[in-house]
């Protein structure tokens, strides 16, 4: 008989009998399906952080990302880095030590920066206006922007958590193209109705949202299922 799993001969010791699997096949099957759940590669996102205010929901990101366990691939701006120092109890040491790698912004010969390096995705988080505009424009002078632009190019999911209030016309213009081109723009609005008990509830549900978008779930906040009754 041959094996529907492996394609292989089966050997009679652990054939079906009319009455069911014996308890060896069943041990079988479970070997062969964890052997090939073991064989699957990570996933792997991108996480890129600007200067913009919001550098918690880039560490929350990573931190979510890691106990997922994504394979990560860090880049930060010099603006990331000081905002996270400005904003943040963390240093961008503490910060770099949640992703599995890190790519220093200006080396332009990071694997990221190829198409034919594989990845699952990419995640702006915050995303300044100026990145924004680079990526809008295909203006590659840095790795944020040039990672971001191998996404689009390569039809990846590309997620930008734009962060500045007001909007002016040009804001505005920039991200209707980029959604175009095939972005995600994902301003970090607070939801009300969790009516949070903190700050960090409402990162918690932002992050947990952006992370929605690459069908990862991180537990770590309420869904709406409808008025209480």
């Amino acid at each position: 008989m041959l094996s529907l799993i492996s394609g292989t001969h089966t050997p009679s010791s652990i054939r079906a009998s009319p009455g069911g699997s014996p308890p060896e096949a069943a041990n079988l099957m479970e070997t062969q399906h964890t052997q090939h759940a073991q064989s699957r590669p990570r996933k792997r996102i991108v996480v890129a952080m600007t200067g913009a205010t919001g550098a918690i929901l880039g560490i929350k990101a990573l931190i979510a990302l890691r106990r997922l366990n994504i394979e990560t691939h860090l880049v930060m701006s010099k603006w990331a880095e000081a905002t996270i120092k400005y904003e943040t109890d963390y240093h961008p040491s503490n910060v770099k030590a949640l992703a599995d790698h890190v790519h220093n912004i200006n080396d332009m010969a990071a694997p990221i920066s190829s198409g034919s390096f594989k990845a699952d995705g990419m995640i702006v988080v915050p995303c300044s206006m100026k990145t924004l505009a680079a990526i809008h424009s295909g203006f590659c002078d840095d790795l944020i922007s040039r990672t971001a632009d191998v996404m689009l190019k390569e039809r990846r999911k590309l997620v930008l958590v734009a962060r500045e209030t007001p909007l002016s016309d040009i804001h505005l213009r920039n991200m209707l193209e980029v959604s175009r081109a095939g972005a995600i723009i994902f301003p970090p609005v607070p939801a009300y109705y969790i009516r949070a008990a903190s700050v960090e509830d409402l990162v918690d549900q932002s992050v947990g949202r952006m992370l929605d978008l690459f069908d990862l779930d991180t537990g770590d906040f309420a869904r709406w299922e409808g008025w209480d009754k």
